[in-house]
């Protein structure tokens, strides 16, 4: 009889050995395959084989946690319940940490099923799991449910690090693809301050963020006209520096071969329109100065108008069309000039010099920028870039919500 009982002993011990080889083998599979980047199908289907095969786990419902929601990653046996009831019932088990028996719970959900097992980091529900018809002999159901819950464990931890990799490689694709546009935006700003016996320039340009969308450039055209130009496209980023790019070839092209400004913004139109199929758009001022007429034509595509200041006098230009980019054609171009005095003062910017958020109740609007001109016109045009920007930053006191450009020219 002794012999019986001892040999019987050895046999159990023998089993369950064997059962906690499995066990480990069936680990060591998951991990293996989570160190070969296997995807996220496969490793639910192995956690459904070793919980339905292995173990006689009837019924799995198990949840994981995704920006904020809950998705039912896994399910097998009976009914399958809508995802949101499922949370819910899990919700009011949100304190419970370890895995506990669903008897007595007084909800016809939890009854349908054996145990719920929540899987946290730290403070944070990563995940729950239900299972039911799970029938494991006394001496075995404490193991069989701390291995559950280890291999569902391993799984979530895995697939968090699979989400984290993820924002990370995203995070790093969005900062490199922010250098490219920073890089391609300063290879599109020309200098900032030129100066010949016709004209003298200067410019700001202060990007709200890494990477803005205004844009501004001043190109001689040959020994007596020059143009230039200051916009801003809609958009941030590489496809807003992008279109940059392509708009200020597509300008240097047709300005070299087109006389007319009417026929350079219309194929600047086509241009950007062509690039975006009418999802951004550009406002712009183009501008063509001949010193031996005097004569300035300039185009206003939506843009704000830009100031001349001569012998104390202000004049506004807003004759134009409108932004460019929206329209397979412009519905109108009315191309403005005037006359340039000797001495004028052409300043020229973008919305960002205006909109400010104000610390105080100081406004600054358009006709406080035209007493600023009118006080300051006589200025270098770089000491007036100088000082329009140290009135904005100490007086004003307000910081600017958009791009600021600034191009102001001083025609002898």
């Amino acid at each position: 009889m002794q012999n019986i009982e001892t040999l019987s002993a050895e046999d159990e011990l023998i089993r369950l050995l064997l059962k906690r080889q499995t066990e480990l083998n069936a680990l060591l599979e998951i991990t293996q395959a989570i160190n070969k980047n296997t995807g996220t199908p496969v490793l639910i289907q192995m956690l459904q084989v070793i919980l339905k095969n292995y173990l006689q786990v009837g019924k799995l419902r198990f949840l994981i946690e995704r920006d904020g929601s809950y998705i039912l990653l896994a399910k097998y046996g009976g009914d399958i319940e809508p995802v949101s009831t499922l949370h819910k019932a899990c919700l009011k088990l949100n304190k419970i940490r370890s895995t506990i028996p669903l008897a007595g719970q007084n909800d016809k959900l939890l009854d349908k099923y054996d145990y719920f097992i929540p899987i946290y980091h730290k403070k944070k529900a990563l995940a729950f799991a239900l299972i039911g018809d799970f029938n494991p002999s006394a001496e075995l159901l404490n193991d069989d449910l701390n291995f559950i819950q280890t291999a569902i464990n391993v799984i979530v931890v895995a697939l968090e690090n699979k989400n984290l990799f993820r924002e990370r490689l995203l995070s790093e694709r969005f900062q490199r693809e922010m250098e490219l546009a920073v890089e391609v935006q300063n290879m599109l700003i020309p200098l900032k301050v030129y100066k010949d016996k016709s004209v003298e320039v200067g410019a700001r340009y202060i990007p709200h963020q890494n990477i803005g969308g205004d844009y501004f450039d001043f190109i001689r055209l040959n020994d007596h006209e020059f143009l230039w130009c200051i916009a801003d496209v809609s958009g941030k980023g590489i496809s807003a520096a992008l279109l940059m790019a392509n708009f200020q070839a597509s300008l240097h092209a047709w300005s070299a071969v087109e006389d007319d400004l009417n026929n350079v913004i219309t194929r600047l139109n086509g241009v950007v329109l062509n690039n975006t199929k009418g999802e951004r758009f550009i406002t712009l001022f183009l501008a063509k100065y001949n010193e031996k007429t005097r004569k300035l034509n300039y185009i206003n595509a939506g843009h704000n108008a830009t100031i001349i200041y001569s012998k104390g006098e202000i004049t506004s230009l807003k004759l134009g069309t409108t932004m460019i980019g929206v329209f397979d054609e412009l519905p109108f171009i009315n191309q403005g000039e005037v006359h340039i005095e000797p001495g004028s003062l052409i300043v020229n910017y973008t919305d960002g010099l205006m909109d400010h958020e104000h610390s105080d109740a100081k406004k600054w609007e358009e006709e406080d920028l035209f007493a600023f001109v009118r006080q300051n016109g006589e200025l270098p045009a770089e000491e007036f870039n100088e000082l329009l920007m140290n009135h904005i930053d100490i007086v004003i006191k307000g910081k600017p919500i958009d791009d600021v450009t600034l191009l102001t020219l001083r025609v002898f």
